[in-house]
């Protein structure tokens, strides 16, 4: 279990450096809160900063469900190439948002191996 905690954690980081991101790109482009657009990298900022924050809130209780009843190690994992790939998207979604797309797939994938996982996991635990 301390590798989905520290899976989880790490889930945390991403999440305060997002938003420190979009607070560093408010200043550097003038966009006063709380307007939600203005300048382009701060919208793609802030962009990523939700999609992080929407898929977060999906992907941590699946990432507990499938270490909590499923095998905690390839949760772990599974949770680990999530992390990648966000920061993958995070990484091309700023710089230009048309490059975001294999992060996403990424974690997408991760995600649905997680439930996958926590629905086994669950089953067996029935049966």
């Amino acid at each position: 279990m301390a590798l989905i905690a520290l899976v989880t954690l790490l889930t945390v980081l991403l999440m305060f450096v997002t938003a420190l991101m979009v607070g560093r790109a408010r200043g550097a482009h003038g966009v006063h809160a709380p307007a939600t657009s203005g300048h382009p990298a701060f919208d793609r900022a802030f962009r990523v900063q939700m999609n992080t924050l929407e898929q977060a809130v999906m992907f941590l209780p699946a990432l507990w469900v499938a270490g909590t009843l499923g095998n905690a190690t390839l949760a772990a994992a599974f949770g680990a190439v999530w992390l990648v790939g966000r920061i993958w998207y995070a990484v091309a979604y700023l710089k230009a948002a048309e490059h975001r797309g294999a992060g996403f797939v990424i974690g997408f994938l991760a995600l649905v191996a997680l439930l996958v996982e926590g629905v086994r996991g669950i089953v067996v635990h029935w049966l």
